[in-house]
C-alpha cells in the first residue's frame, strides 16, 4: 500500500496484519480522489474507521488543511501514528483512539469531506451518518465505502445520496446537500 499521489507520492504505508480489515484498494482510492480533486486543497478531511489511515494521508499528500482519523483499535492506531511519522504529516493530524459514535457525539470539528470505510455487514454506517452531517460544512461531501448490494439510507440530515460509483464488488456512495442546480 502506497501514497498515490502528491507531497508523499510513492511512499510505503504500514498495513494492519489481520483479515478482519480490507484496506481500500488503488483503484478505489484513486477513483475517490479524482471525485473531489478540486476539494481537497485546504480541507478538513474525516478518516472515519481510519484502519491504517491511508485515505486520510493520500489526502494529506494531496494538499488537506488537517485530517482528523478515528479508529477504536489499539493496533490501528499504531498504524496511523507510524505512517503519519513516515510520511512527515504528524503535526497536520489527530488521531482520535474511541470508536466513531463516540468520536461524532463529542467532536466539535466541520469536516468539509469525510470518507468512512467501516466493517462490512455491522449496519454501521445507518447508524453514523445522521450524527456526521451536523457535523460537515454546508459544501461539504460524506464519501461512503461499502459492499455492493448494502442498503445505505437516502438522507443523512440535510445531506442526500449524490452518486453511487461501482468498483467490482465495492461501492462508494457520496452524499452532498442538494443545490438548486441538482434539483433543477
Amino acid at each position: 500500500m502506497r501514497v498515490i499521489t502528491g507531497s508523499a507520492r510513492g511512499r510505503k504505508l504500514k498495513t494492519l496484519p489481520t483479515l478482519d480489515v480490507r484496506p481500500t484498494t488503488d483503484q478505489v482510492k484513486e477513483a475517490v480522489f479524482s471525485t473531489i480533486q478540486f476539494e481537497v486543497e485546504g480541507a478538513m478531511f474525516l478518516d472515519l474507521f481510519a484502519g491504517s489511515g491511508q485515505m486520510g494521508i493520500e489526502a494529506l499528500s494531496r494538499g488537506a488543511r488537517f485530517c482528523v482519523f478515528v479508529d477504536s483499535s489499539r493496533q490501528a492506531q499504531d498504524v496511523v501514528r507510524d505512517n503519519l511519522a513516515s510520511t512527515g504529516f504528524a503535526g497536520k493530524a489527530r488521531l482520535a483512539a474511541m470508536d466513531s459514535l463516540g468520536f461524532l457525539a463529542t467532536a466539535a470539528e466541520q469536516f468539509d469531506i469525510a470518507f468512512l470505510d467501516p466493517p462490512y455487514n455491522q449496519g454501521l454506517l445507518p447508524k453514523v451518518l445522521p450524527l456526521l452531517a451536523p457535523k460537515m460544512t454546508h459544501g461539504g461531501v460524506i464519501l461512503c465505502e461499502h459492499q455492493k448490494g448494502e442498503e445505505l439510507p437516502e438522507t443523512a440530515g440535510e445531506f442526500k445520496i449524490y452518486r453511487t460509483y461501482r468498483y467490482g464488488k465495492v461501492m462508494v456512495t457520496a452524499y452532498r446537500r442538494p443545490t438548486d442546480e441538482q434539483d433543477a
